[in-house]
């Protein structure tokens, strides 16, 4: 049973509003290695190939509330 997933997501700009702006959530992997997988297929598309260094991988647990939010927002 998947306990970990891995969340890939590229973005871009040079300030912190630019990158919020310009941030996208390309899938949800179940190991690290799946998600470079999918690094080599769209850092050949269009936009992604003009920032490489974009991509980034993130580890979520599974049924897991994130902390941050407990008490609203």
């Amino acid at each position: 049973m998947i306990q970990d997933v891995f969340i890939l997501g590229h973005t871009y700009g040079s300030s912190d509003e630019e990158r919020k702006e310009n941030q996208k959530r390309l899938g949800v992997y179940s190991s690290p290695e799946e998600a470079k997988k999918a690094i080599k297929i769209f850092i050949k598309q269009p936009g992604f190939k003009d920032y490489p260094d974009g991509f980034v991988i993130d580890k979520h647990k599974l049924d897991i509330d994130n902390k941050k939010w407990k008490e609203g927002f």
